[in-house]
């Protein structure tokens, strides 16, 4: 396989997971917005991921694959109603929709996209390192 193509494989995947770590940072700041612009509690966002074929295709007929986002969705389910009279956007029975972001699910979505974007860096690295050390045999 060549380098470059291995390479752009990975940034794919680096990209994804950069998009992924941006919408767990998101969900985690806004567990406590009761109100968005839309008037209503803030709806978790999840990333979808689709493989995505490469332009170069191996002699042997396989294709290269990479990973990149198809979709941002929202998350439909409902989240917790809390009783709290003194809100300030609790309704006429004193309930407050509370956003639908559960913060452990969040932190473990959070450090398993964080591995994916290390494990994707080091194929990089490698890839760079034996780019170099081909380099250093031709000496």
């Amino acid at each position: 396989m060549n380098l470059i193509s291995g390479i752009d494989i990975t940034t794919g995947a680096l990209n994804a997971q950069k998009t992924r770590l941006d919408i767990v940072a998101q969900n985690i700041a806004n567990t406590q917005t009761t109100r968005g612009p839309d008037g209503r509690a803030y709806q978790r966002r999840v990333v979808s991921f689709e493989t995505q074929l490469m332009r170069q295709q191996q002699a042997a007929g396989q294709s290269l694959q990479s990973v990149k986002v198809a979709q941002i969705t929202t998350d439909k389910t409902p989240g917790q109603r809390i009783y709290d009279p003194q809100h300030p956007d609790a309704g006429a029975d004193g309930m407050v929709q509370m956003p639908n972001v559960n913060l452990a699910f969040e932190m473990v979505d959070l450090i398993t996209a964080s591995r994916a974007y290390e494990a994707n860096l080091s194929v990089v690295k490698n890839a760079r390192q034996m780019a170099m050390k081909t380099l250093e045999i031709g000496k």
